[in-house]
Formats: C-alpha cells, structure tokens, sequence
C-alpha cells in the first residue's frame, strides 16, 4: 500500500520547530545556516530539504513526531559542506565518478530508508541522501571513495599516546580533555606523562607509527586527518568508554606501500577516508555553523549539538617543532 503524503500542515508544525530554536546573534543568524570558505549553506536549502523528507519519508515524519529534526538539519549542514568539499577536492586531485555507478547508487535511493531496518543512528544520512539530488549525493559518495582509494596504502601517521579507562578521577571526557589541553601546552611533559601512565599499567606509548593499510577503521579517525604537531582525544569505539589522548609526530599521505598488504577496505570504509581527508581543506577554508544548527565537530567531521557534546577535541601543539 502506498503511503501518501501528510498534509503539510502536519510537517510545517514540526519543521519550524527547528528555525525557531538555537536562535544566536549577529548578522550570520539571519539567512545562513553555514559558511564555507567563500560559500554558504542557506538556512532556506536546509529547511527545504527538511520539509522533503518530512513529506516523503515515514522515517522522517517517525524523527518528527519524536521532535528530533534538529539531527536532519545537522545532517543536512554536514552534507551540503562535504559537498563543496569534495568538490573542490576532486578537481584539484582529477578524480571523477564513474556515472554507470553513480546511477546504480542514485537508483538504490529511489526507496525511502526503513527506519525499522537501520541503526538509529544512520538515520538521518539515509533520510537526507534521499531527499537531496540522488545524482549528486551518489557523485559525492563515489568521489569519496575514489579519494580514500588513491591515498589509502600510502598513508602512515606517528603519534604518541596516553588513555583514560576509569571514572577515578571524573568523567573520562572530562579527564581526556583536560591531559589534551597539557599536551598541547607542554609538549615534553606529554612525554613524561606518557611514560608515567605506561609504567602505572595504562595503554600509552611513545613513536607508535600506524600505516594506514593496518587498520581502515582507525585510517578514517582524526588520527589521520591533521598534522603533525596536533593533540586530539577521541573514542576509537563510542561503544566502549576508552578515550585516546595523542600527539601528532609525524603525518604524511605519500609513505611507502607496505609489503604484503592483506588488509582490503569497503566502499563504505574507503568513502569514510575520503571524507577523513577533507579535513585539511575544512581547515583551510575554515567553516563556521549557525548556533541552531550546533557545531562542527572536527573529530567526527560532523556537527554536533554544542560545544560540550563533541566526539573530542583538536588542538596545536604550543612551539612544535617537526622532525
């Protein structure tokens, strides 16, 4: 049976629920929901796509009934910046998508997601791949992965590491921000922290060197997103209450292929790479998030509700020197 469309008085309630909330200051609060370098997200492309899938949707119209659209927006904000992202990333590196494919994937999204079937937390990407284009949301996640393939056996980051697995001393978020705010501080006593949590019987270690062709799982974390002479904290499993604390020695994207490479990456791990990979050029054009919407979240290359829920933290190591 084919489900028609509710009334749009039923989604507008719902949908203007999310303008009106987070409202900030300043000029940018107005029309615009992101800047992206030179470019913009309008707040008018994002509600537009947020009425779609609310029109055309179960699970969309499931996610408003449980007031939860704020996730469609920053779903939508995160896709519309890797957008232009990839974009740009894709000229500069000559890549392009295969279009038999792109119409094989753009085809796949003809079928609204199953909310019933999916992991909650994948909810809101498969509900807004759907209300986008689909040809250009199957483009962007084809050059994602042609841009995670081209790098990907020869990318190798050497960190040191320090973790935090117990409440003794408060939340363990608090705590891994806290020794990454003294890591980036004083970047030889990290050394000496490391080695003191080592000796004490913590997971902590100095040079550790991690191609990427070892672990496709962690070669789509922060690790291997910014450079050397960087601290960041993040979970390596959001299932598991570990947190790693890491300095950023040395980074590149042009190591020498190991031999004997038997790891083999998915599409879906070689499009996470790719996007791991824009983080530079997020960097660089630097975006900025309208408050409604959150903040962008550089450890997840996501947004997230407010600065205190982030997945981690980012920061320059003070007077790095790289080797």
């Amino acid at each position: 049976m084919r489900i028609m469309p509710r009334p749009r008085a039923f989604f507008a309630a719902f949908t203007g629920c999310l303008l009106l909330a987070g409202c900030g200051s300043g000029p940018s609060q107005t029309q615009t929901a992101a800047y992206v370098g030179d470019g913009t997200v309008s707040i008018d492309q994002v509600q537009q796509l947020i009425d779609k899938a609310v029109q055309e949707q179960p699970a969309a119209q499931q996610l408003a009934q449980q007031h939860k659209l704020d996730q469609l927006g920053r779903e939508v904000v995160r896709q519309l910046v890797v957008h232009e992202e990839i974009t740009s990333a894709a000229r500069r590196e000559g890549l392009t998508a295969d279009p038999v494919t792109v119409a094989q994937e753009a085809n796949a999204l003809d079928q609204p997601v199953s909310a019933d079937a999916t992991d909650p937390s994948q909810l809101p990407e498969g509900i807004v791949a759907r209300a986008r284009d689909h040809t250009e949301y199957a483009t962007d996640y084809e050059l994602e992965q042609r841009l995670g393939a081209k790098y990907f056996a020869t990318m190798s980051v050497t960190f040191d590491y320090t973790t935090v697995s117990s409440d003794d001393n408060g939340p363990r978020r608090d705590q891994a921000l806290a020794k990454a705010e003294q890591f980036a501080a004083n970047p030889a006593a990290a050394a000496n922290v490391v080695r003191t949590d080592a000796a004490a019987g913590l997971d902590a270690s100095l040079g550790t060197s991690l191609p990427a062709t070892q672990s496709p799982t962690f070669a789509s974390s922060v690790l291997f997103g910014v450079p050397a002479g960087t601290v960041v904290t993040f979970q390596p499993d959001p299932s598991q209450a570990l947190w790693v604390v890491a300095v950023i020695r040395q980074h590149t994207v042009n190591a020498a292929v190991p031999a004997g490479q038997s790891v083999q990456p998915t599409a879906g791990q070689l499009a996470s790479i790719g996007t791991r990979l824009l983080q530079p050029d997020v960097d660089t054009a630097g975006v900025r998030i309208n408050p409604r919407y959150g903040v962008w979240d550089p450890v997840a290359m996501d947004l997230a509700p407010s600065a205190a829920e982030t997945s981690g933290i980012v920061l320059p190591v003070k007077g790095f020197v790289r080797p």
